[in-house]
């Protein structure tokens, strides 16, 4: 049986005739078929190359049952279309650095990958070269002592064609995204290993860089890199400015030099250098390499295709390195046009936005709103630009999330721009359900009120919203002149129910009686804390749970819709707390209860019997109420967005809801 990999190449550039070329002297791995965008350059291809199928589309490439993996050779905005494509065909992936354009393109390869159960790596050739793994065992063997600083340089000067992908704006062009990914991701290696670690992500980063006037990319850019332990790193990247391309360590007892750490010659003996605080020489240490960078990078895809990652380059390794290189290009002030909202209405999939036929989303309703409301709703309260709101929120959608909560506070005011602009690039107003809060402290009036509403509106291009709620409460403003004007909001149409976050019960019964009395329409829904930890502490001033016995025993007999924040208690189901660790000062202050710590250990009990998470457990806690309840959730990634679907799919009884809350 031949158990040689079946390669397909997406792409018919330079880069996709290295690979042909490594890969044709590996013993793990055969070139089966190239798909190009047009059938000539494929066959082309294919001639020099000696490729059996050659195709003229990347779509007919991708459903060849025979090809196993896929190496995409694109420019970079191509990357995540086709990395995703890729992995829906069920083919291992090899994509070419970087992986995509920013990290939140990046989460959505790896939930691909993930989703799919297929193989993926970002291409780093030289990670699967022994001299980096050399370089990775001398720092954690202490050669140098304690690493204080590294410097790494990746820099070479092109043609000045602005028409090329290194100087075009809307092809990623520029130095950082090119090759200062290489020194980003070696420093991240290198401060890792100092620290016992695989990688090791910084604490700060700051940038400076050239910005072409007529290319608008980094055409040479520099970035400090502040890590943990006091390690610094200076990075250079450039595509108009040739640099000392090396890599260079410098430690407590000496230094190491790597004079060619990105492009080592093919089966040649390379060399890294130490040199010793007090010795004249430097010592010399030979590293052995039989095959090419290319060839090393395929065989590393078959030694670890069952794993589905290879520790060469994780899919956390790659996150981390891109989330760097956005932070760099943000300190520079460079945008791509691909990431601007402008004409973007398809996904990064570049296909129209629709629900996985899987969804496990389950539905309830909102007196007022006329529409099903998932029972999951997405927080918009980070997400300030396009592609992190684009690629979070078509997440969620996609898994039958239509619920999302923002508010007037939130980022400025960006947060309601981005879900706006996302809702009417998707055409989706009447398929979603927004909740949107304003009158924040100190501005709870009914003044302000109105004020902030027709601020939110304008801001998320729409002319209603389905659900409003008062972000605070005033017990100085009779709760007369809230309803009054809340109804007038809704009479108008801005509006189509509304309710109170962080108001007490008693206020909402009042301000609900006060409706009854002068036939108007009263709160609908409420949005206070509600969790199986008790809040000890208010997270805040005016924060207002709702957890204990005598307020679930209100919402039962009122049947008063319950959108909670802080649902999973901040994490403390989630593995942050440990008796004993006070690193956390908010997360010990608000939650850290004898009672706590003993539901934290009933939920671990029964997530482990059960086989899920125990914030799984946590939050189906809050599902299951005899009361109707739509948990928020605030996920910054999408790894956070889909650890939480599994609590839809699990029930609790009553006696199930008692014993993990210690009423039993």
């Amino acid at each position: 049986m031949d158990d040689t990999i079946k390669w397909g190449i997406l792409g018919t550039g330079t880069i996709a005739r290295i690979f042909a070329k490594g890969l044709a002297e590996s013993q793990t791995g055969t070139l089966m078929a190239i798909g190009s965008r047009t059938q000539e350059a494929a066959d082309t291809f294919g001639e020099s190359w000696i490729v059996p199928r050659c195709y003229g589309s990347y779509e007919a490439l991708l459903t060849d049952g025979d090809v196993q993996a896929i190496y995409i050779a694109t420019p970079h905005p191509l990357h995540a279309e086709w990395a995703i494509k890729a992995a829906e065909a069920k083919k291992h992936i090899l994509c070419e650095k970087p992986i995509a354009l920013n990290h939140a393109e990046a989460m959505a390869i790896v939930e691909a990958a993930y989703r799919n159960d297929v193989f993926l790596m970002e291409a780093f050739m030289y990670r699967c070269h022994p001299q980096t793994t050399k370089l990775v065992e001398l720092i954690r063997s202490g050669a140098i002592g304690q690493v204080r600083l590294i410097q790494a340089t990746f820099s070479f000067h092109a043609a000045s064609d602005l028409e090329s992908r290194l100087l075009n704006n809307k092809l990623g062009g520029g130095g950082i995204l090119d090759v200062g990914c290489y020194c980003t991701s070696m420093a991240r290696l290198i401060a890792g290993a100092a620290m016992g670690q695989p990688f090791a992500e910084p604490i700060r980063v700051t940038g400076a860089a050239h910005i072409g006037v007529r290319s608008q990319v980094d055409e040479y850019a520099v970035a400090t890199l502040t890590f943990p332990g006091n390690i610094l790193a200076q990075l250079v990247s450039a595509v108009q400015l040739k640099g000392e391309n090396t890599v260079r360590v410098f430690g407590r007892e000496g230094s190491i030099l790597v004079p060619t750490p990105w492009l080592p010659p093919a089966g040649q003996s390379t060399s890294v250098f130490i040199y010793k605080h007090g010795e004249a020489q430097p010592k010399e240490v030979v590293v052995a390499s039989s095959t090419s960078l290319y060839t090393s990078e395929a065989d590393t895809v078959a030694a670890f295709l069952s794993e589905r990652q290879s520790p060469t380059m994780n899919w956390n390794d790659t996150l981390g390195n891109m989330h760097v290189l956005d932070q760099w290009r943000q300190a520079v002030k460079v945008v791509y046009a691909a990431e601007e909202p402008a004409g973007k209405l398809l996904t990064i999939a570049n296909r129209p936005l629709a629900v996985h036929p899987d969804s496990i989303m389950k539905y309830g309703r909102i007196a007022g709103v006329d529409k099903p409301v998932s029972r999951l709703v997405m927080g918009v309260d980070n997400q300030v630009t396009w592609p992190h709101t684009a690629v979070m929120l078509d997440d969620f959608f996609e898994r039958g999330g239509n619920c999302f909560d923002t508010a007037f506070i939130y980022g400025d005011g960006q947060c309601e721009k981005m879900l706006g602009q996302w809702v009417k690039n998707r055409g989706l107003r009447e398929q979603v359900v927004i909740l949107d809060k304003g009158a924040h402290t100190p501005r709870c009036t009914p003044e302000w009120l109105s004020k902030q509403l027709m601020t939110s509106l304008e801001r998320l291009q729409t002319d209603y919203v389905d659900i409003y709620m008062l972000h605070h409460d005033n017990t100085e403003v009779p709760v007369g002149e809230f309803i009054d004007v809340l109804n007038e909001h809704k009479q108008a149409g801005r509006i189509r129910a509304f309710g109170g976050s962080n108001w007490s019960l008693e206020r909402v019964q009042e301000a609900n009686q006060w409706a009854k009395e002068h036939e108007l329409t009263g709160f609908a829904a409420i949005s206070n804390h509600f969790s199986l930890a008790r809040m000890v502490d208010p997270l805040w001033a005016g924060s207002i749970s709702t957890s204990d016995e005598k307020a679930r025993a209100w919402l039962t007999e009122t049947g008063m819709a319950l959108m909670p924040w802080s649902s999973q208690a901040r994490g403390f189901f989630a593995g942050r707390a440990e008796s004993g660790d006070y690193s956390d000062e908010e997360l010990v202050r608000c939650w850290y209860s004898h009672d706590n710590f003993q539901r934290l250990k009933r939920v671990n009990t029964m997530a482990k019997t059960r086989g899920v998470l125990p914030i799984n457990i946590a939050l189906a806690y809050v599902l299951c109420q005899p009361f109707p309840t739509f948990p928020l959730i605030g996920p910054r990634q999408i790894s956070e967005t889909r650890s939480s679907f599994p609590a839809l799919t699990i029930e609790l009884t009553t006696e199930d809801l008692r014993w993990l809350n210690l009423d039993d």
